[in-house]
């Protein structure tokens, strides 16, 4: 591709130093706000009016600076088919299209709200990863769905005015936790027995999605765990975070080897 010319336009180009190559047409949202970067940590190398000039120069540049190319040109992301249905549930987003036949011009543009927040499919990651994450009812084979909880956690699906789950959990959720089980009674009309019973449980269900290599099963079920735990600790008295932090102060001072995929300690 030879030298582009810069002009204005509505589909701009934009380059994150070591980072990507992309394209929108809302830079303060796409970039500075869902993206988190600055001005001056990127910068706009081609503007256009015409989308398919706009989807060309796009995956040219990613592949001219050893950027991962787009799985589908930019112009192809955005084309809304006829009709497009979303019927959310606690648990699940369920779309009106096979597995098969769902793409980003099925996605793009689609808004929806779940128990976890508002979803917007405004960008080119975010559909990558729902084609990626996307399962087959088992009910109607020309629907698929997404877990909610798992899209929500997900990178694409994170703004960086919040902090990332993935940093560590907040005292604030283990007190969503307790104030959830208070006002179902677990604490009243449960035990601790009936909680680790019900540990066991996910603990196999943790199995279950790590043999079938299952990664939105697997969030699930940790995150089910640490529910579960949460309210043991506090049926025995004691609090999640108080344990948590007893075993970090004991494993902060281990030290030890991997032998065979093992943390083995010192002696």
């Amino acid at each position: 591709m030879g030298a582009v010319e810069l002009s204005k336009g509505k589909y701009k180009i934009y380059h994150i130093l070591g980072k990507k190559i992309g394209c929108t047409t809302n830079i303060q949202k796409r970039v500075v706000e869902e993206q988190g970067f600055k001005p001056g940590e990127y910068e706009v190398i081609f503007e256009t009016d015409d989308i398919k000039e706009a989807a060309k120069a796009e995956r040219q540049l990613q592949k001219d600076l050893g950027y991962k190319v787009d799985i589908k040109p930019y112009d192809k992301l955005f084309k809304k088919p006829m009709s497009k249905k979303v019927n959310v549930t606690e648990q699940t987003t369920t779309f009106a299209i096979s597995k098969k036949d769902i793409d980003g011009r099925f996605l793009g543009d689609l808004k929806w709200e779940t128990i976890y927040g508002s979803v917007d499919i405004n960008a080119t990651d975010k559909i990558e990863w729902i084609l990626d994450n996307v399962k087959t009812s088992m009910y109607n084979n020309n629907r698929c769905y997404v877990y909610n909880k798992a899209m929500h956690e997900a990178g694409p699906f994170q703004t960086f005015d919040k902090p990332s789950k993935e940093v560590g959990i907040g005292i604030m959720e283990f007190d969503l936790i307790r104030d959830w089980a208070e006002k179902r009674g677990i604490y009243d009309k449960g035990d601790a027995k009936t909680q680790y019973i019900k540990l066991q449980e996910e603990s196999g269900e943790l199995a279950k999605a790590l043999l079938k290599d299952d990664q939105a099963e697997v969030i699930d079920a940790i995150g089910d765990m640490v529910v579960v735990l949460t309210n043991l600790a506090h049926m025995r008295g004691i609090s999640i975070e108080q344990c948590i932090g007893s075993a970090y102060e004991v494993i902060s001072k281990r030290t030890g080897s991997m032998i065979n995929g093992t943390f083995v300690k010192d002696a």
